[in-house]
């Protein structure tokens, strides 16, 4: 009997960028495809973040905006590959980026979490 163990799952960051002719309904939809493709290989969702509309530091494609999404996971490494791979076949997106988180990064995103994003402007500009 050949079983072999899976590894222990690591985590992760995900950004991508997609296109800006989306409606707000297509990009809800297109982001929840990436989130499903996590869960369905045995991925912990951590967080979402929908950045919303933003304008990009160089054109892409001659496209000045684009819609960001951040999601925060827990998987096994064999998933990014293939979460790398539907990334490029979706011509939806313009660019993303996985990147593994180390220790000290995964204390950051939770402090960072504990104070909401951007919270911390909003709070240094009511004390003035």
């Amino acid at each position: 009997m050949d079983i072999k163990p899976k590894s222990f799952k690591n985590d992760y960051e995900t950004t991508f960028i997609l296109v800006p002719e989306l409606s707000e309904g297509e990009q809800k939809k297109a982001a929840d495809r990436f989130v499903e493709l996590i869960k369905a290989n045995d991925g912990e969702i951590i967080n979402i973040e929908q950045w919303g509309m933003r304008k990009l530091a160089y054109p892409i494609g001659k496209r000045t905006n684009g819609y960001y999404t951040y999601v925060e996971f827990r998987s096994y490494g064999d998933l990014i590959s293939r979460l790398d791979r539907e990334y490029r076949y979706d011509e939806k997106v313009m660019r993303h980026l996985t990147v593994s988180l180390d220790k000290h990064a995964v204390a950051y995103n939770i402090k960072r979490r504990e104070l909401g994003f951007g919270f911390r402007k909003e709070m240094e500009a009511n004390k003035k």
